[in-house]
């Protein structure tokens, strides 16, 4: 395993990453809530672009992996800065942006800030607004008291210790809403969806698709798929996703 590169970002953060350089649009790897770019899905995706001779950029959110930082200091908007910070400063030309779950929102996010470098995005599992529809919208009236007086609570996992979810996570998840708002993205999108995925629904996933101005995006449900997605049916359809996408840029 190569040892991580590091950019220092304007807020101060210490981001790991790796970056493959090869022929555009850069594909950048977007991963999820307490996530690293260790997972299968960023590891195969970037030996399928190494094969491509394609560029390759993935890396970790501050609180994340080899990042500085600790995740429960960390929220939505954090991360969204990591991701346009380490886009802008690693990356040249048009991008084919594959986020996963949390990474989904933060691509989203993120063709708000540069719409014109993106020139595609796929999803898997993408999870909009989970803060709130997720979080909060679920949370007891003892864990709402708890985030007032405790500052948190923690929320079990499938796949590892619980979450740790902050007062400030939610607030800030307030800020960068896309789905209460025109959501523009003016290239080829591919959302894929497990339908036995239990942290991210079905429903959220065409909430999405009916709620983005898109001329060309698509929503492919995967029958019995769960949210890791990363079996090697899933993982060729993210590899042809991608090649979609990419079929219609110049």
């Amino acid at each position: 395993m190569t040892e991580p590169a590091y950019l220092e970002t304007p807020r101060g953060r210490r981001i790991a990453y790796h970056m493959t350089k090869g022929n555009g649009p850069c594909i950048v790897f977007l991963g999820g809530l307490k996530s690293d770019m260790q997972g299968t899905k960023a590891v195969h995706l970037e030996d399928w672009a190494k094969r491509r001779g394609q560029a390759f950029l993935r890396f970790d959110y501050s609180g994340h992996g080899e990042s500085s930082g600790t995740f429960e200091e960390g929220c939505i908007g954090d991360w969204a800065e990591d991701t346009l910070a380490s886009v802008t400063s690693l990356t040249e030309g048009p991008l084919v942006i594959v986020g996963s779950s949390m990474g989904g929102w933060q691509a989203l996010l993120l063709a708000r800030e540069i719409p014109e470098r993106i020139a595609g995005m796929v999803t898997i599992a993408a999870a909009p607004d989970f803060t709130e529809d997720g979080y909060w919208a679920n949370f007891t009236d003892a864990q709402k008291q708890a985030l007032e007086t405790v500052g948190h609570v923690e929320l079990p996992s499938d796949y590892m210790e619980p979450y740790i979810i902050s007062k400030r996570m939610i607030e800030d998840g307030r800020t960068r809403l896309v789905l209460r708002h025109p959501l523009s993205l003016p290239f080829p999108v591919r959302c894929l969806q497990g339908t036995q995925d239990t942290a991210v629904s079905t429903e959220t996933a065409l909430r999405l698709l009916d709620h983005a101005d898109c001329a060309d995006m698509r929503l492919t449900l995967v029958k019995d798929a769960d949210h890791r997605f990363s079996d090697e049916p899933c993982l060729g359809l993210i590899e042809d996703a991608v090649v979609d996408v990419l079929r219609g840029v110049s």
